[in-house]
């Protein structure tokens, strides 16, 4: 018997996939808050940066439920939450549609960033969203050959926490790219635990992830490294000077971080790892304001 598909505003809400707009929201805040701290802020082009980060979000979300479906790789029975094509709950035409009006809202952002600082918005602009279509599209899509990891810490760490504070200082310092860093890594973690989760399913749909190139152990290798430096940076930037006492606010969050690497490290069902993809998109969100929060406060030159 087929379940009856739930109301549209649920289904929406899915193909959404709320809990990961954290991931664009984060990058944001902390490179407004070394703006901040540069005595750089601009209020416009912060709130333009965080609308277009999430505009490239929502429509990277549709594009992935759509190009995945294409290829079948939802098809048959799912670990993870809901996928609203290929359980019929929205139409290709529907869910495409939305896709061109959230990377249509994307490019009206990009626009006033443009002229807020300059044409290097352009190819930021550009390439996020080629990005986001090309994660799952083409016969090259990036997730499918193993560069999604690469992909999701350059483009939410190096390009959306420096991209962010250019559109405000407009240049870029070392130490924007330095606070890049642990933000990009914890994203990419999330990634991890989805892809360790549907490591099986992934590799028999063709679905060549790195966790399917390096296997459980080799990604649970990946997952804790990641943890790892994200947690160093902070305190390699306070011990060289870069950055005050105040940068290790983060290190409230380390028996979180802890308790979800143990789940990572030590289960392979579904749902202990759907709960720790849950805890990891959580860390990622607390570890990123804490963080922005100690850079605001640092000063510059302390």
């Amino acid at each position: 018997m087929t379940a009856l598909p739930p109301p549209p505003r649920r289904a929406w809400l899915a193909a959404l996939r709320l809990p990961t707009l954290v991931a664009a929201l984060v990058p944001v805040v902390v490179g407004t808050a070394l703006a901040y701290r540069d005595y750089r802020f601009r209020a416009g082009p912060a709130l333009a940066a965080l609308l277009g980060a999430l505009a490239i979000q929502i429509g990277t979300n549709f594009a992935n439920d759509l190009y995945d479906f294409g290829k079948g790789a939802d098809a048959g029975p799912r670990l993870g939450p809901p996928r609203v094509l290929a359980l019929g709950w929205l139409r290709v035409d529907q869910v495409r549609r939305a896709m061109m009006v959230a990377f249509g809202a994307a490019v009206l952002c990009g626009l006033y960033l443009t002229a807020a600082a300059g044409w290097p918005v352009v190819a930021i602009g550009v390439l996020s969203i080629a990005a986001g279509i090309g994660y799952t599209k083409g016969r090259w899509a990036l997730a499918y050959h193993g560069a999604g990891d690469a992909a999701v810490f350059f483009f939410f760490g190096f390009v959306a926490v420096a991209g962010t504070y250019f559109v405000q200082a407009r240049m870029v310092t070392p130490l924007a790219y330095w606070v890049s860093v642990p933000v990009g890594a914890l994203c990419t973690a999330i990634l991890v635990v989805n892809n360790v989760r549907d490591l099986d399913t992934d590799r028999a749909a063709g679905k060549r992830t790195l966790a399917v190139r390096l296997g459980r152990g080799g990604t649970r290798i990946e997952y804790a490294a990641l943890f790892a430096v994200a947690f160093a940076i902070p305190l390699y930037l306070w011990w060289r000077g870069s950055l005050s006492f105040a940068a290790l606010l983060p290190f409230a969050a380390l028996s979180m971080a802890w308790r979800t690497l143990h789940v990572v490290l030590t289960k392979e069902d579904g749902p202990a790892l759907n709960a720790a993809l849950v805890e990891t998109a959580r860390l990622h969100g607390v570890f990123g304001l804490l963080f922005a929060a100690g850079i605001a406060i640092s000063g510059p030159g302390r």
